[in-house]
């Protein structure tokens, strides 16, 4: 059995609705959804312009190897309206389901990278994961969220959203 950390998020539509449904396709496709973060509303990340995000981080138990997850993940969003173009690297969008960490291990191939390249930058993944594991201790970076959280210079407002 693995343990996958995955972050959600989305800024277009019914914010919660989509990632209640991302949950729901998660349980039914990915695994047991262990633990829930709170979740944060958040102003987009790397554009201006944009609609804020509700995001939160999800631990999961799993029987799929990396690149079955990562498939199944790819098509989640799919089925809940996601779309992707290549004209803005930072889309608005319904929901994005980021793998970042699988077990301890260390994935770098050219559809895969793991754990994610650039959490250790955003407080809106950081701030999330303390709320699941804040001990949980980076594979490349060796070090707990809750240091990669205080050295994080992310200043972009991340806010409890009111459930």
């Amino acid at each position: 059995m693995n343990v996958i950390y995955l972050c959600l998020g989305g800024n277009i539509g019914h914010r919660i609705k989509h990632l209640n449904q991302a949950l729901e396709h998660i349980t039914h496709k990915i695994g047991h959804v262990l633990k829930k973060s709170k979740i944060y509303e958040t102003e987009a990340w790397g554009v201006a312009q944009q609609q804020p995000y509700l995001n939160m981080v999800v631990e999961v138990q799993t029987l799929l190897k990396p690149e079955e997850l990562i498939a199944k993940l790819l098509q989640i969003e799919i089925t809940l309206g996601r779309t992707r173009s290549n004209t803005q690297a930072y889309e608005a969008r319904t929901i994005d389901i980021d793998i970042l960490f699988y077990n301890q291990s260390v994935i770098n191939t050219p559809e895969l990278i793991i754990p994610h390249p650039r959490m250790h930058l955003r407080k809106f993944v950081l701030i999330p994961m303390q709320d699941v594991n804040s001990d949980y201790i980076h594979p490349i970076l060796n070090k707990k969220m809750i240091t990669l959280l205080q050295e994080c210079h992310d200043n972009l407002k991340v806010n409890l959203y009111p459930s």
